[in-house]
């Protein structure tokens, strides 16, 4: 009896250190694919990554407003349809109709788009709303309004001196318009093409080419 009592306890004892070496290096392998002094990866980090296509902005260093994101995910889906027509939906979201040209209010924002577009179905100007939502934004201070007093402007250096560009803004500038016209800018000393701007609270003010 005392020969089957010793061997049983010692292949209890067996089980029990091998139980525990598999726990060690299972913690082991966490830590080491983490790196050192850094927390293993959880599952549920991947939900909580920033929504594609969506950048923070530079001066403030803050994800955008919801409201914005909000405005900005209309306006690419209706460049990844590649119908103007679905940018109807972006600008009735507005109680006014965003500032889309010098002159004044725009009756019809999207039969205007249509005779600027180089192709005259408004995709050239899908594209151009497309490039310059990749970029990143700038904000001004606009109103009382604490919440709300942000207004989001791509490109960021679009009230930028040209001669004041990061290398970074610089490749983005060479993204928005051809070498010619960048010369013709750097010449002028200030940026010349579109230009978006949306409001912390989701409005949408403007579209346009500044000169």
């Amino acid at each position: 009896m005392r020969n089957d009592a010793a061997t049983v306890t010692r292949s209890t004892s067996v089980v029990l250190l091998a139980a525990t070496c598999l726990v060690y290096g299972a913690l082991a392998a966490s830590v080491s694919a983490a790196g050192p002094g850094q927390p293993a990866k959880s599952h549920s980090q991947g939900n909580n990554a920033a929504k594609p296509g969506i950048v923070p902005s530079e001066t403030t260093g803050k994800a955008l407003p919801a409201a914005v994101r909000d405005m900005l995910d209309a306006i690419m889906s209706a460049v990844h349809s590649g119908r103007i027509e679905d940018l109807s939906t972006a600008v009735d979201w507005n109680e006014m109709k965003p500032d889309l040209a010098p002159g004044g209010p725009v009756a019809d924002p999207i039969a205007y788009w249509k005779t600027q577009s180089a192709d005259g179905q408004g995709r050239s100007i899908l594209a151009a709303l497309g490039n310059l939502i990749e970029t990143r934004p700038g904000t001004l201070a606009a109103g009382k309004d604490v919440e709300n007093s942000r207004v989001f402007v791509w490109p960021g250096f679009a009230d930028k001196p040209l001669d004041k560009l990061s290398p970074a803004e610089e490749v983005e500038l060479y993204r928005l318009a051809p070498p010619a016209e960048v010369a013709a800018m750097k010449a002028k000393g200030k940026y010349a093409g579109w230009r978006l701007a949306i409001g912390a609270d989701g409005t949408w003010h403007s579209f346009r080419k500044v000169d």
